[in-house]
């Protein structure tokens, strides 16, 4: 069966620096190379989804410049519904300043621009087509108002609500409450659960706290070290795929969009998140965000 998805969240278009290692504080640091894509991980986790096999509805705001236009057009070559995606004249598009070293690591800086304008009744004006959803999804590059309003409306339809808590903050008990499968990585763990999580101990224990909070099924992502899964009956590390990373920008977002399509699809979540971990691994294996979310072939083959 095809899943229905919904994504609210953000649009940015990512400039990226290539450099020897992420410059430390105060330093300058010579560059080998530099490139423009489509990203944000809203639109992100939107294009991983598609290209996976899904319908997919973006809802979101650009800004009236060029980069807006060209993230709209890029999501529409991938077959993403951008009806609700608006555009807000007097704002810049979203941008992240982003880093990525020789061995494929990362820093970024977002700077939200129009993501920042989304408001509930760009919310609302999706209601219908959130209500016919398998799976929303939502990040926290937008309003946080805007992300409880719309775990919110899916919660009141019947709709799973799958939150990526990046960039991580403080969440409001209400929006866990309404989230079916709550997705950080170790250091979003560690901050929302208010402990530190350097081991398998310390994963199991904030997931233990995460899970008193609200959220029904919890997933730890852990780079390298794979995905740590509590919900739906079980409780178990997913090893990781092992392939030869060169850029990490976009593997957590093409982790989150397999788990979604997967459970969109109505598979076992110990299942999805396996699938999510083949389209995270892939995802590593090329330069740029979206250029480098994978098709379903290619997970296919991998999972084969």
């Amino acid at each position: 069966m095809t899943a229905k998805i919904v994504v609210v969240g953000s649009l940015n278009m990512d400039l990226i620096g290539r450099s020897p290692h992420i410059p430390a504080p105060g330093e300058t640091v010579l560059g080998s190379g530099f490139s423009t894509a489509a990203g944000g991980k809203g639109a992100n986790q939107a294009v991983a989804a598609a290209r996976l096999g899904a319908q997919v509805t973006m809802v979101g705001c650009v800004g009236g410049d060029a980069y807006g236009q060209e993230l709209l057009a890029s999501l529409g070559a991938d077959g993403v519904d951008t009806q609700f995606v608006r555009v807000a004249a007097d704002a810049h598009t979203g941008v992240a300043l982003i880093t990525v070293d020789d061995a494929g690591e990362n820093s970024i800086v977002v700077i939200s621009g129009a993501n920042w304008q989304l408001t509930q009744a760009d919310v609302l004006a999706a209601e219908v087509t959130i209500s016919e959803a398998d799976v929303l999804m939502l990040q926290l590059e937008s309003p946080l108002e805007m992300v409880t309003f719309a775990a919110e409306m899916a919660a009141r339809h019947g709709v799973a609500v799958l939150l990526n808590p990046a960039p991580a903050r403080p969440l409001p008990a209400d929006l866990l409450a309404n989230t079916t499968h709550l997705i950080p990585n170790e250091n979003e763990a560690a901050l929302l659960a208010g402990c530190p999580v350097e081991d398998m101990e310390g994963v199991k224990t904030a997931v233990s706290t995460l899970q008193q909070s609200g959220a029904a099924n919890i997933i730890v992502t852990m780079g390298s070290r794979g995905a740590y899964l509590h919900g739906d009956g079980a409780s178990q590390l997913m090893p990781a795929f092992n392939v030869q990373p060169v850029d990490t920008t976009a593997a957590g977002d093409a982790f989150v969009a397999g788990v979604a399509v997967a459970m969109g699809e109505k598979r076992p979540l110990i299942e999805a998140v396996r699938f999510g971990t083949a389209v995270g691994a892939l995802a590593t294996t090329k330069h740029g965000a979206q250029p480098s979310l994978p098709d379903k072939t290619a997970v296919d083959q991998l999972l084969d």
